[in-house]
């Protein structure tokens, strides 16, 4: 079955955080091209501020774009959207950690999600926010998702921060959402038997942030930019059950 966001933001079954996900894709901008320079970092960076006590995220000024970034723009305008909407409370403290600000790899809220490696999961696991997986039966539309290329994990990987919008099982195909190359933001589906390792994060507290925060280098994913790490280590470090030792 292929799931696509028009559809999959008013499936009720999906678990209410991940409608707000999908509702925040479909609000994103499309194509501004795919670009890692110092000008896509400063227009990622100046696309979130604090108005008030609010976190404000302008998307359409993040661009060009890149995997992580674009990841990351959904997750804070989900952040944003549910604020609010009075869903959820974020403290100054919070909303100043959370601005991407050229934090290198494993430091920060930001550091951590854009790492090499699981970082997006090791965040999530660091602060209970949801639950990590890698088990494709298990993923619903609006799972956060990293993608191995190859089977690297870390400085040797070939990966890819997308939003999972869903599969066709018929076709053995993956459809998700991010900043592709060479186009930038939008869906794009691919074959299954191209991916080697997935990686899903769902977001089910995103109240968890105003736990202690991240402020310190994270040592296992900082490591990650110049060494590989293996399937089990990846799997102790993001809280994964045995059905991710493969």
């Amino acid at each position: 079955m292929l799931f696509m966001p028009i559809l999959a933001a008013q499936d009720n079954s999906l678990p209410p955080v991940n409608r707000a996900v999908i509702d925040a894709v479909r609000s994103m901008p499309s194509g501004g091209g795919y670009s890692t320079s110092p000008a896509a970092n400063r227009a990622l960076s100046g696309a979130v501020s604090r108005e008030g006590s609010l976190l404000s995220v302008h998307t359409a000024e993040a661009v060009p774009s890149y995997c992580s970034g674009a990841t990351y723009l959904v997750f804070l305008k989900v952040l944003s959207d549910l604020q609010n909407s009075g869903r959820l409370t974020l403290t100054p403290e919070t909303i100043a950690a959370l601005r991407p600000a050229g934090q290198p790899d494993g430091t920060g809220i930001w550091g951590r999600w854009n790492a090499n490696g699981p970082g997006t999961a090791r965040l999530f696991h660091e602060l209970s926010l949801g639950p990590n997986f890698t088990s494709l039966s298990a993923a619903r539309p609006g799972d956060f998702l990293k993608i191995f290329w190859n089977d690297g994990i870390g400085a040797s990987e070939h990966g890819h921060s997308v939003i999972f919008l869903g599969q066709d099982t018929k076709a053995g195909t993956l459809t998700f959402w991010s900043s592709n190359i060479p186009g930038g933001y939008g869906t794009k589906t691919v074959p299954l038997q191209r991916i080697h390792r997935l990686l899903f994060s769902r977001l089910e507290h995103p109240e968890n942030l105003n736990r202690p925060l991240l402020l310190r280098t994270d040592a296992y994913l900082f490591s990650l930019q110049r060494r590989s790490s293996n399937s089990e280590e990846m799997a102790r470090q993001c809280g994964l059950g045995n059905e991710s030792r493969r």
